[in-house]
C-alpha cells in the first residue's frame, strides 16, 4: 500500500490539538517526545520533516487557569500567545534530545496570499530543512481575524505541503482513519484503507453536505487531502497514538487511510493561485466561455464575461464562475474590476477604444489560470 510513504523524501506531519494536549489537559510531553523521536529517525534515514502542530490555545488556557474555552477573539489570541511558549519549548526540548534543531514558524493566510510573502515563507522553510532543523508550524492565532485565518490546521497542513512541494502529508488524529459511515452507528461501516484524493464520495462519507455523519472533524481532513493532492502530495490519515506510526509508514506498512494524489504537480505559480482561500472578486462567464476554458484550454476573453463581482486590482487572484455561480477556475486578473465592468461582453479589439489603453487582449491568460 504505502510505497508512496516509503519513497517520500519530504513529509509534512500534522498533529491535532487533542493529541498534543492529551484532550485539552495541556502539552503532552510524552506524546510530543514520541513524535520527535520518530522525526529524528526519519531525518537519520535521509528524509525531511515539517511539523504542523495544534495545541497553543489549549496549553494557554491551562497556563492561564481557564477551564472553559473563551469565545472572545482577544481572549483566544491571548491564550494562543501564552500557549505558543509552552508548545515551542516542548518541541525544542524533545527534538534537542535527539540532536535535532527546531524552529517556530507562525503563518496566516495573508502570508500565503501575497506572492512575495509566499516565496519568502517557502525559502525560509527550505533553508531550515537544509540545515536539518524541523520547522514547527502553527497558525498565528495571536493576530488572525476571521478574514485571514486558515480555520483549521488540517487546511494549514495541506497548504504547507503545497508550499514546500512535499511528497506526502500525514495527518495524525484521534481516529483510525476514514470509514464509509460512522462505525459507532452503522455496524456495516467499512474502513477505507486506500482511495483517490478528491473523490466526491469521500466527503459524503466524512460528513459532507447531505450526510449526518460528521465524525471528529474528518471532513476537514478529507478536504485537506484533496488540496494537498493538487501539488502531487498523497495523504495518510492515521491514529496519532499508533506505536511508531511515522517510522512504520515510511517503512511501507499499511496504517490508516491513504489518499492517493491522482494529479500531476501544478507549477508553483498555479499552485499558489489554487491555494487562495479568500479571493477579492470574481467574474461570471457564459457557457461558451466555460467550454473554451475547460475543453479547449483557451484564455478568458472579455467578450465571455457577463458580470463582475467585488472590487479587485490588476494582478489579484479572482474566481471565474459559471452562470449557476459555481467556480470553474481562478486566475490573475489583467484588468481591475472597474475596467472589467467596462469591457465585459466586448471583443478584445475594442478594449483600447473603451479604456484608452490595452494591457492584454485577455482578461485572464491561460498561463495564469488554473481550473477548479
Amino acid at each position: 500500500m504505502n510505497d508512496v510513504l516509503k519513497n517520500a523524501r519530504r513529509i509534512v506531519v500534522k498533529v491535532g490539538s487533542s493529541l498534543v494536549t492529551n484532550e485539552g489537559k495541556g502539552v503532552d510531553a510524552d506524546a510530543i517526545g514520541t513524535w520527535c523521536r520518530q522525526m529524528a529517525a526519519l531525518a537519520a534515514d535521509g528524509r525531511e520533516v515539517i511539523m504542523v502542530s495544534s495545541g497553543a490555545i489549549a496549553e494557554g488556557m491551562k497556563r492561564l487557569g481557564w477551564r472553559t474555552r473563551p469565545k472572545e477573539l482577544h481572549e483566544l489570541q491571548a491564550a494562543a500567545a501564552v500557549g505558543q511558549m509552552g508548545l515551542a519549548q516542548m518541541y525544542e526540548t524533545k527534538l534537542r534530545e535527539h540532536g535535532m534543531g527546531s524552529a517556530q514558524v507562525l503563518l496566516t493566510h495573508a502570508d500565503l496570499a501575497d506572492r512575495e510573502r509566499y516565496l519568502n515563507a517557502r525559502s525560509t522553510l527550505l533553508t531550515l530543512l537544509s540545515h536539518q532543523v524541523v520547522p514547527v508550524i502553527n497558525e498565528n492565532d495571536t493576530v488572525v481575524t476571521d478574514e485571514i485565518k486558515f480555520g483549521d490546521n488540517d487546511t494549514l497542513g495541506a497548504l504547507v505541503a503545497n508550499l514546500v512541494e512535499a511528497d506526502a502529508l500525514v495527518i495524525l488524529t484521534d481516529q483510525k482513519g476514514l470509514y464509509s459511515a460512522d462505525p459507532r452507528k452503522d455496524p456495516s461501516a467499512r474502513f477505507i484503507d486506500v482511495c483517490t484524493a478528491g473523490d466526491p464520495a469521500l466527503e459524503q462519507m466524512a460528513g459532507g453536505a447531505g450526510s449526518g455523519v460528521g465524525t471528529g472533524g474528518m471532513i476537514t481532513k478529507v478536504i485537506a487531502a484533496k488540496r494537498a493532492a493538487g501539488s502531487g502530495a498523497s495523504t495518510v490519515i492515521a491514529w496519532g497514538r499508533e506505536p511508531d506510526v511515522l517510522v512504520r509508514l515510511t517503512q511501507g506498512e499499511s496504517i490508516g487511510s491513504l489518499f492517493m494524489a491522482a494529479t500531476a504537480k501544478l507549477t508553483a505559480r498555479k499552485q499558489w493561485m489554487a491555494d487562495h482561500l479568500q479571493l477579492r472578486g470574481a467574474v461570471v462567464i457564459d457557457d461558451g466561455a466555460v467550454t473554451k476554458l475547460r475543453d479547449e484550454g483557451k484564455s478568458l476573453l472579455p467578450i465571455g464575461m457577463v458580470e463582475v463581482v467585488g472590487e479587485f486590482h490588476r494582478g489579484d487572484v479572482i474566481a471565474v464562475r459559471n452562470l449557476q455561480g459555481q467556480d470553474v477556475a481562478r486566475g490573475l486578473a489583467n484588468y481591475a474590476s472597474s475596467e472589467a465592468r467596462l469591457i465585459a461582453r466586448k471583443p478584445s479589439s475594442e478594449i483600447e477604444a473603451v479604456l484608452g489603453f490595452t494591457s492584454e487582449p485577455e482578461m485572464i491568460h491561460r498561463d495564469n489560470l488554473v481550473l477548479a
